[in-house]
């Protein structure tokens, strides 16, 4: 934008339009800012972190008594250099896998952009499941745009093949992309948006409306003025409530420090919590069978571990699916070990239990039904899923779906009762477009409460969100998703890579120590013990018993035996879901 005072008022530098006396009018600042002139930048080219653009100045475009917040300020995020004249930045909120793609997509782009991330970390909420092992390999994990700008900078990448956990994702990916120059200098930590507008209006105002800039105002008070805002801040920090009817259950938040959200880590750093106590796990999603598994596996050393299942439907048929019948095997293996683990008693299933109201006792918490049947036990995990929060955006012009929560048009496409993630159509810019021009939800929040988000799929909203942001819409519109046949979600990978290195210890096929367990599991029901099941599923596979058991010692594996956790997560197609 030109920094010629006869260009309009407000125009350029803080330095030039000082020189051209032109920013100290507020109704001029005001109209300068509505056609979208961008006013009192960074005072010289050396300005371009944010920390260090100015604060709104006495006597330019700045209240007289110059406070600490800065009013309709142009916050550039990129290095001057990189900035065409004083376009506004794109604001991308939340540094996630998500947000981070978006910002090497935009980058790639020559858009500048801003990423505001709420916690003093990038991945923040990534890192609170660091524990958590994904069923997709690294060539999934990680955006296009990414992988070429770490590529340049010399970046190590891991194995295509390998399966991270959530922490990998964050230490060996998403921090040296943050650590970036081209994305460092555009990122701002402990910056959490708490509203969105049009400068100068409201919602209501029609004429006009798409031309105004938008601003995002953070919990410190600070405006930040942008070209377009990709919500990319996911859904972890709003998980569902334990009440049956959507609702905190009467009582849930005072007994909040007993109740662990989705995916605590019951091995590692929650053990001493669960271990050798009473944990309750309300839900039936990939979520709650991902911890039951993890309690299980607990239970093998803790041996006073109990866990109890509370489901709210009248059976626990929907959360073991169509086991055999499923037409996606890992969700049927993952069903039919859950059945396994109720079958044994290693959990005990509570159906048709609708939280209604949470109480303290003396030794721990007390959940009470709707129809007043009543469980106590040391703590309760709420594995209910998790839900977006747009209030944030209550001044913008949002067209969502009543049941999910998402872009009408994405609603259909989503469906939890009709797709899982590996069956969800490519989709970009235009199904996720609102009213409101150029503002975009990403990434998991997409979804609304949908939970068969893929990693991968974000990846591909935000590049075509970055092209059409660009103008360039025949890349925008050519939205296609780059997945196996057999779709990300599959777990094989995760019982391959454990029946490979067993294998390679006692030196047989390494298809053996998966058929052992899949042929354990079926006996296990009506053996008298686990080794028994073992002894006689080794002969119906032809393998030696006595291996077949000192297979079952190994503790130290993963999906070791005779451990009923163990054998679930052996099994081929069997474990938890990436989706959730």
């Amino acid at each position: 934008m030109s920094q010629n005072p006869s260009a309009g008022p407000c125009c350029g530098t803080v330095d030039a339009a000082a020189a051209a006396d032109s920013c100290c009018d507020p109704a001029a600042k005001t109209e300068a800012v509505a056609s979208g002139a961008g006013c009192c930048g960074p005072t010289s080219a050396e300005a371009t972190d944010v920390s260090e653009a100015p604060v709104a100045e006495s006597g330019c475009c700045g209240p007289a008594n110059a406070t600490s917040l800065v009013t309709d300020v142009n916050v550039r995020a990129a290095p001057a250099e990189e900035v065409h004249g004083s376009e506004l930045p794109v604001v991308v909120i939340g540094a996630g896998p998500v947000g981070l793609a978006a910002a090497a997509q935009l980058h790639e782009r020559g858009l500048p952009f801003l990423v505001l991330e709420a916690g003093d970390e990038v991945a923040a909420s990534v890192r609170q499941w660091g524990h958590v092992g994904l069923f997709s390999p690294w060539r999934y994990n990680i955006d296009a745009a990414a992988r070429r700008l770490l590529d340049a900078a010399g970046w190590a990448a891991p194995d295509d093949d390998g399966l991270p956990t959530g922490g990998q994702l964050v230490e060996e990916y998403l921090q040296p992309l943050a650590k970036l120059p081209a994305i460092g200098a555009n990122l701002r930590l402990g910056a959490r948006v708490v509203a969105m507008s049009r400068v100068g209006t409201d919602r209501v105002r029609t004429a006009g409306r798409a031309d105004l800039p938008f601003v995002v105002r953070l919990a410190d008070g600070t405006d930040i003025t942008a070209s377009a805002v990709i919500d990319a801040s996911g859904t972890w920090r709003t998980p569902n409530p334990l009440g049956v009817n959507g609702l905190p259950a009467h009582g849930e938040d005072q007994a909040g420090d007993l109740i662990d959200h989705a995916l605590p880590d019951v091995l590692g750093a929650d053990r001493e919590r669960h271990a050798d106590r009473h944990t309750i796990v309300v839900g039936a999603g990939h979520s709650a069978a991902n911890t039951l598994l993890d309690l299980a596996h607990l239970a093998e050393t803790a041996p006073g571990t109990r866990i109890t299942w509370v489901v709210r439907g009248g059976s626990a048929q929907r959360a073991f699916g169509g086991e055999d019948a499923d037409e996606l095997p890992a969700r049927g293996a993952l069903g039919s070990g859950l059945r396994t683990l109720v079958d044994t008693g290693a959990v005990t299933l509570v159906a048709g239990f609708g939280v209604h109201t949470v109480r303290r006792t003396d030794s721990g918490i007390e959940l009470v039904a709707a129809d007043g049947r009543t469980l106590t036990a040391d703590r309760v995990v709420s594995a209910t899923g998790f839900r977006p929060d747009h209030s944030i955006a209550t001044e913008l012009r949002l067209d969502l779906d009543p049941i999910l929560g998402c872009t009408r048009t994405l609603a259909d496409l989503i469906d939890p009762n009709e797709h899982s993630c590996g069956t969800v159509s490519p989709h970009g810019y235009r199904e996720l477009g609102q009213p409101e021009p150029n503002y975009y939800a990403v990434g998991m929040k997409s979804y609304g409460r949908a939970p068969t988000f893929l990693m991968a799929t974000g990846y591909e909203q935000v590049r075509s969100i970055a092209a059409a942001l660009a103008g360039d819409f025949e890349a925008a519109d050519d939205v296609q998703l780059d997945l196996p046949e057999t779709g990300v979600c599959s777990s094989n990978l995760v019982a391959d890579n454990a029946s490979r290195e067993i294998a390679a210890r006692f030196g047989i096929p390494a298809d053996v120590p998966g058929k052992l367990a899949t042929a354990t599991m079926a006996l296990l029901p009506t053996a008298a013990s686990t080794s028994d099941a073992v002894r006689s599923a080794a002969q119906q596979i032809g393998l030696d018993p006595e291996v077949a058991l000192q297979i079952a010692a190994l503790t130290e594996q993963p999906g070791a035996l005779p451990s009923v956790a163990g054998l679930i997560s052996l099994t081929p197609a069997a474990g938890g879901s990436c989706c959730s």
